[in-house]
């Protein structure tokens, strides 16, 4: 294990941490490829991403929008198994609660799985860390192809999510 030294800190070459989140978007009409999100009521696509602790991203997958988020990460974790091999600790909302989704992440990466909680039950409340991942959602949204799915295809729309964290990490570095 490479250490490299940056910040006056000691961190490792790797990310060894992740946040695991999907955001359900909404179908514009030129759009083929879509499902309905019971649970948002929208019928359209689900981004899931997984970001490090600085909130880039590590892993990105586009499906439709009635693949529920545990199956969507076990995907995204799966076709990304090689750029998520170092990751020990994978923190995650309620969304993503239960012990089959745990034993599958850590069956494919050997990750485990942490699922953070609301300490109220009403109102809005920023969890600890997870803030990260929303952030992330919310820089793509700042994109106008994004704030809808205007693609015709899945894996175009996967395409302009790669294309907004490029501009993203250009603009930030």
């Amino acid at each position: 294990m490479v250490i490299n030294h940056r910040n006056g800190e000691l961190r490792k070459d790797k990310t060894t941490f992740g946040i695991i989140d999907a955001q359900s978007v909404q179908n514009a009409d030129s759009a083929s490829e879509k499902g309905y999100d019971a649970g948002k009521k929208i019928s359209g696509i689900k981004r899931h991403i997984i970001v490090d602790s600085m909130g880039l991203p590590h892993a990105l997958l586009v499906t439709t929008a009635d693949v529920t988020d545990r199956n969507g990460a076990i995907q995204m974790i799966g076709l990304n198994i090689n750029d998520l091999c170092h990751v020990e600790k994978f923190l995650v909302d309620g969304g993503y609660s239960g012990v089959t989704f745990a034993n599958a992440v850590k069956e494919l990466c050997g990750a485990d799985v942490e699922v953070a909680k609301r300490k109220c039950k009403n109102g809005f409340e920023v969890i600890p860390q997870r803030w990260v991942v929303e952030r992330s959602h919310g820089w793509i949204d700042k994109f106008r192809r994004l704030w809808k799915n205007c693609e015709q295809s899945l894996h175009n729309s996967l395409q302009m999510l790669v294309f907004a964290f490029i501009a993203i990490l250009l603009n930030r570095f």
